[in-house]
């Protein structure tokens, strides 16, 4: 790995604790959700407060592609309805949500759709797609056979649809990127999940949320089954939610410095993981207030947990680092799954904070924690945004820390780099 100054970013150390108000842009996961459902609709449609960032404008370009017209503006996104009367390429970066929930959406179309990505999305398991699409008759041209990028879908404007029995216990995204195109199908879809449990139930509660917004009749009252019926996606404006799980490493700053910071406009009410923060982070010591938004003060202590995080990994590498500086172990379980991520998040994680001192094992479905002093040096990230904005974390208490390519933080929240500064109220370290 070629390491270089402009690679590396001094990450801030705080002198005092910190204490700001922290605007969040809206969530990811509701606006490439949002996204898909207006390309599919019967009429056009906005989506407001969408996340501006790489992955959003990954799934834009991809609906492009497909037809769709978008029209990005500061009111909001407006989306005029696929024509789906072509095929093209898709560049799916390293977007999961660009990879597993536009195939579908592919196979409605009339011309061979291809899909990449950014070298590491071709590692990722693409498998439990792919065999469902072939399953409801979607010719695949996968020529190495690997479950894995690249692939073309032979897209002949339509798809019978039925029932399809998957394993989605590398990633829920394979259950939503199914119901997402579903009610297009001429028979709609039954998705039976088969395999160890899925991670990240509360996307799909997300996805299932949606649809129902839009009309569409969703039928989940069986465990590990889902039942779209056939018909018309209703076009409506959608407000997208702060992005919940963007909050964490700074909801971490209040914690590590024993600072305080508020964030406005956090629902009383959502299906984004991201709010179990309010639980994980008052078991390790904060103190967590919803009225007008959340407020988070830390108090200098920080607890060692105990904690199933199979719903919500990506708070891992956050909590991670909170473990590192607690006053007792912890054990982060339940996390097999991010192996599957833009990086071996297990690894990663234990590997850098290992190499700055602590001491950090990996488990069969994740990490031992145990607290040690801690020294400065160069924090990898493997081109992942949730490892950067741990590696930022770990700058507040621990002079000498430099995040290697920070500006991959640009994937979901590219202001990252100068909001950590302004919350800090500090220059960068030397």
């Amino acid at each position: 790995m070629t390491e270089s100054h402009a690679q590396l970013w001094p990450a801030p150390t705080a002198s005092r604790p910190v204490d700001a108000a922290i605007t969040l842009p809206g969530s990811k996961s509701a606006t490439n959700r949002a996204l898909i459902l207006a390309a599919l609709a019967t009429e056009p449609s906005t989506v407001r407060g969408p996340l501006v960032a790489r992955d959003t404008h990954l799934m834009a370009g991809a609906l492009r592609t497909l037809g769709a017209g978008i029209d990005e503006s500061t009111d909001g996104w407006r989306v005029t309805p696929a024509t789906l009367d072509a095929g093209g390429y898709i560049d799916c970066g390293l977007a999961g949500t660009v990879m597993r929930f536009v195939p579908p959406v592919a196979a409605l179309a009339r011309g061979d759709v291809l899909f990449d990505g950014d070298p590491h999305a071709r590692k990722r398991p693409m498998d439990a797609v792919l065999h469902a699409l072939r399953a409801l008759g979607v010719a695949i041209d996968d020529t190495a056979d690997r479950g894995r990028l690249p692939f073309t879908i032979r897209g002949t404007g339509t798809v019978a649809g039925g029932g399809v029995r998957i394993d989605a216990s590398a990633s829920s995204q394979f259950v939503s990127g199914l119901l997402l195109a579903a009610a297009r199908y001429e028979q709609g879809i039954t998705v039976e999940h088969t395999g160890a449990p899925i991670p990240s139930i509360p996307h799909i509660r997300m996805t299932v949320a949606m649809l129902r917004e839009r009309g569409v009749v969703v039928d989940d009252t069986r465990a590990d089954t889902w039942r779209v019926r056939p018909g018309p996606i209703a076009g409506i404006d959608t407000d997208v939610e702060p992005d919940l799980s963007n909050a964490a490493p700074f909801l971490g700053a209040a914690m590590i410095t024993g600072g305080e910071i508020r964030v406005p406009g956090w629902p009383t009410s959502t299906t984004q993981p991201g709010d179990q923060l309010r639980d994980l982070l008052t078991r390790m010591g904060a103190t967590c207030v919803l009225d007008d938004g959340l407020t988070v003060s830390g108090t200098g202590t920080i607890h060692g947990i105990d904690a199933d995080l199979h719903d919500v990994g990506e708070l891992t590498p956050v909590l991670a680092v909170l473990a590192a500086f607690a006053d007792t172990d912890s054990h982060l379980r339940g996390i097999a799954h991010l192996r599957g991520h833009e990086t071996d998040r297990l690894a990663a994680l234990a590997r850098e904070i290992v190499s700055l001192g602590g001491d950090v094992t990996e488990t069969s479905d994740g990490l031992m924690i145990r607290p040690r002093p801690l020294h400065g040096g160069v924090f990898h990230t493997y081109d992942d945004h949730r490892m950067a904005q741990a590696g930022a974390l770990l700058g507040l208490t621990v002079p000498g820390i430099q995040v290697e390519n920070i500006a991959t933080t640009a994937k979901t929240l590219p202001e990252f780099p100068d909001m950590w500064v302004s919350m800090t109220g500090m220059e960068r370290a030397a």
